[in-house]
């Protein structure tokens, strides 16, 4: 069961600004995160506290700049 993915960037001159441009679309879509997940098994409990870890870490974010 893998994505398919189909990213497209405009090449001109010069490719090193291309290849910015895709490795920025690559990120925005989550592609290399979709990999590493597919590359090993993470068990549903790994997932769930993930996940926890996650919310909490956006909730202290979330909580320090209000206080800003």
């Amino acid at each position: 069961m893998s994505k398919t993915f189909n990213i497209e960037v405009p090449v001109s001159g010069n490719i090193e600004k291309s290849l910015r441009q895709l490795k920025k679309k690559i990120e925005r879509e989550g592609v290399m995160r979709d990999m590493k997940r597919q590359v090993y098994f993470e068990s549903p409990t790994q997932k769930r506290r993930k996940k926890l870890m996650r919310a909490i870490k956006n909730n202290i974010l979330k909580s320090m700049e209000e206080q800003a």
